[in-house]
């Protein structure tokens, strides 16, 4: 399913931002990015999400920011500071300059300023700060991604009681069907036998079993049962997208037999329009956790 979560947290001069993106996906595809001081936590990253989503394509983006109380991410070489001071000294009184040594000609040498590494503690506090504002993300993805639930829920009952209304007017035609067929069935062996002596009960046990495999009876129980089981999992509470996904194959299996078996136009058309409605089903079980 698709979604968005932000969330922030911050604490020793450091502001963490957390920010969740999901697309629909079969399965659960996660992808990181976060600063290079807490990359070696990318696999609890993982497990944190894994306990709140089951499916879908997940990109996370982990920001940290220094707030204006923090200390500086650079520092300065005091080694080469002094180095260089001393050498502007010595350059000044060889050619004669009366003007001293400012601040100002010693920053020219960028070599003097140092990147500095971040300590145990500000990475602790970091890690620290980075799950509280996962949790938050996560809390508001869900959000989103249950408020989309709740309409694709609705969509997907609606489509599931059009399939049921199919099926009982399929279930009608059938009902008829048999005396009809049984009738039909009578009337050609009759026009294509002239011998009087022909048995009257090895014909009926014949027509019996002709009729038997034209019945699809069954096939409309089993996907009776099919679609009040997808009923069923819609009201779960439970994560059901691959349950759902099973019982849009056993729903399909049912139908394309009873459109082999019934071997009638009518029939037929009441069964392509339930397909149609399956593969937009179909469509929306991809999108369901």
């Amino acid at each position: 399913m698709t979604g968005f979560g932000r969330g922030e947290s911050s604490s020793n001069g450091f502001q963490i931002t957390v920010e969740l993106k999901t697309l629909n996906s079969r399965y659960l595809d996660i992808s990181t990015r976060v600063p290079k001081s807490i990359q070696h936590h990318e696999f609890n990253i993982k497990e944190q999400i894994q306990e709140k989503l089951s499916r879908g394509k997940v990109h996370v983006n982990v920001n940290v920011e220094k707030t204006k109380n923090a200390s500086p991410d650079i520092t300065y070489n005091s080694d080469l500071v002094q180095a260089y001071g001393k050498m502007l000294e010595q350059m000044r009184l060889l050619a004669g300059i009366k003007q001293p040594v400012t601040i100002q000609d010693i920053l020219v040498f960028d070599e003097i300023f140092e990147n500095q590494e971040e300590d145990a503690e500000e990475i602790k506090s970091i890690w620290n700060c980075t799950m509280l504002a996962m949790d938050d993300a996560l809390d508001h993805l869900n959000e989103m991604r249950t408020q989309e639930g709740k309409e694709l829920k609705n969509d997907l009952f609606n489509q599931i009681s059009d399939i049921s209304d199919m099926l009982k007017n399929v279930e009608g035609l059938s009902a008829k069907r048999a005396p009809e067929i049984r009738e039909k069935l009578q009337s050609r062996i009759k026009t294509m036998i002239v011998d009087e002596k022909i048995d009257a009960e090895r014909m009926e046990m014949e027509i019996a079993l002709m009729v038997d495999k034209m019945d699809i009876n069954e096939e409309i129980i089993r996907l009776q049962s099919h679609l009040k089981f997808f009923l069923e999992a819609l009201e779960n509470d439970e994560p059901v997208g691959r349950r759902l996904n099973f019982l849009c194959q056993e729903i399909s299996r049912e139908l394309n037999t009873i459109g082999a078996k019934a071997n009638d136009s009518t029939i037929a058309h009441h069964i392509v329009l339930g397909k149609e409605k399956l593969e937009q089903i179909r469509e929306q079980v991809q999108n369901i956790e």
